[in-house]
């Protein structure tokens, strides 16, 4: 996962448990930063999908599920005295963490103002209005199939 972090210029944040916060666009400025995430979320699931053929051989099941979001943060040294790192705070990081909680095997999910910025790029279907732990209000999820065009 990590050579498909760097091919789609991420930033790995960090690992927590199974997951891993990736995001895009700091501290290097990328100019399509929810489309190269879309890529590499896509590219994850495909990978992912082809390692899960030889685990369950093993008796073991892999599952993948996405949570992505767009907005603003607030980057750079978090923590305190004697411990700091590079990280990412804010609703949008909430946001994503939330799908990523509700996403099932192969599901990526995106709010409904990532999809409005990418809609030419990606075929979709609609989840439901999810009421998300921090958010007053449901939230409209939609699931990335596929880039439009590709099987």
């Amino acid at each position: 996962m990590g050579k498909l972090v760097l091919k789609h210029d991420g930033t790995l944040e960090h690992f927590a448990g199974d997951g891993m916060m990736i995001f895009f666009n700091d501290p290097v400025p990328v100019p399509n930063p929810a489309e190269q995430a879309i890529r590499m979320a896509l590219a994850m699931r495909d990978r992912v999908r082809e390692l899960s053929v030889r685990w369950r051989k093993l008796g073991y099941e892999l599952g993948f599920g996405v949570g992505i979001a767009q907005g603003y943060a607030t980057m750079g040294g978090i923590g305190f005295e004697g411990r700091l790192e590079y990280g990412a705070v804010g609703t949008v990081c909430n946001l994503a963490s939330r799908l990523c909680d509700e996403a099932k095997p192969s599901q990526i999910l995106v709010p409904q103002r990532l999809l409005g910025a990418l809609e030419e790029l990606v075929e979709v279907e609609p989840v439901d209005e999810l009421s998300l732990k921090g958010f007053h209000r449901p939230v409209a999820v939609f699931n990335i199939l596929r880039l439009k065009g590709q099987p």
